[in-house]
C-alpha cells in the first residue's frame, strides 16, 4: 500500500521546497536541492510529485513542472489573461528609484551580472532586476565565464524605443566623477552603502580653494 502525498511530504521539507523553488530563476535539479536541504534524492523526488499534485488538487494560480532537467514554478496557464493584464498594466506605472538606478547600471555596464548591479548600487538588486525584465526593459544576454556562470543583463530594443535612441552610442556620457587622489579602499563585506553615501557626501562638498589656485 503506498502513503499519500502528505505522509510522504513532511510540513519541513515542504516548507524548505518551496522556498527554494520561489526563488530560482531556472529549473532547479533534484540532486542539487537533495544537497541543500540535506535530504535523500528520493525524498526531494516524491516530494516535488506530491508538491505538484497538492498544487493542481487545490486549484492553486501556479504549478510545478518538470523541465530541462530540473522544476520550478510557473503561473498556471488558465490565469495567463490575469497576468498578462497585470503585467501591460505595469508597464505604464512609472519606474521606482530603486529600478531606474538599476536600469542605469544596466545600460552602461552591460552585459552585467545582478551581483554586480548589486555591488554598484551597494544594495539588493535582485527585485529590481526581476521587475525591468518583466517590463521588457532589460533581459538575459548571456551567461559570465566566471565560477558558477551567472546570467548577464542588457537592455532590450524596448529600453531604446522608449529613451528615443537608434543604439546604446548615443547614451549620454557619464559625467566625470572619480574623485581626486587615490582611490579609496574597499570597504568590508555589507559596508558598500555606507561607502556610497560617503563618496556622495564628498561630491556635494565645495571646492578647496587651494586646489583652483595650483591650477
Amino acid at each position: 500500500m503506498s502513503a499519500e502525498p502528505d505522509a510522504l511530504l513532511g510540513s519541513e521539507l515542504r516548507k524548505a521546497l518551496e522556498a527554494v523553488l520561489f526563488v530560482v530563476e531556472e529549473p532547479v535539479d533534484v540532486v542539487t536541492l537533495a544537497q541543500v536541504l540535506e535530504v535523500p534524492t528520493d525524498d526531494v523526488e516524491a516530494g516535488l510529485r506530491a508538491l505538484r499534485s497538492a498544487y493542481v488538487d487545490e486549484g492553486r494560480g501556479f504549478v510545478l513542472r518538470e523541465v530541462g532537467g530540473g522544476w520550478r514554478l510557473y503561473t498556471d496557464p488558465g490565469a495567463s489573461a490575469y497576468v498578462e493584464r497585470f503585467v501591460l498594466n505595469g508597464r505604464t506605472n512609472r519606474l521606482s528609484q530603486a529600478a531606474l538606478e538599476t536600469l542605469a547600471v544596466v545600460a552602461y555596464e552591460q552585459p552585467v551580472t545582478r551581483a554586480r548591479v548589486g555591488e554598484i548600487r551597494g544594495v539588493d538588486a535582485d527585485g529590481a532586476v526581476r521587475s525591468l525584465v518583466s517590463r521588457g526593459l532589460v533581459t538575459e544576454v548571456g551567461r559570465a565565464e566566471v565560477p558558477g556562470q551567472p546570467l548577464l543583463y542588457g537592455t532590450t530594443s524596448d529600453f531604446l524605443e522608449r529613451l528615443g535612441l537608434n543604439d546604446l552610442g548615443e547614451l549620454p556620457p557619464l559625467p566625470d566623477l572619480a574623485p581626486k587622489g587615490p582611490a579609496p579602499a574597499e570597504p568590508p563585506p555589507g559596508g558598500y552603502k555606507q561607502a556610497r553615501r560617503e563618496v556622495e557626501s564628498s561630491w556635494q562638498q565645495p571646492p578647496d580653494p587651494s586646489d583652483e589656485g595650483s591650477a
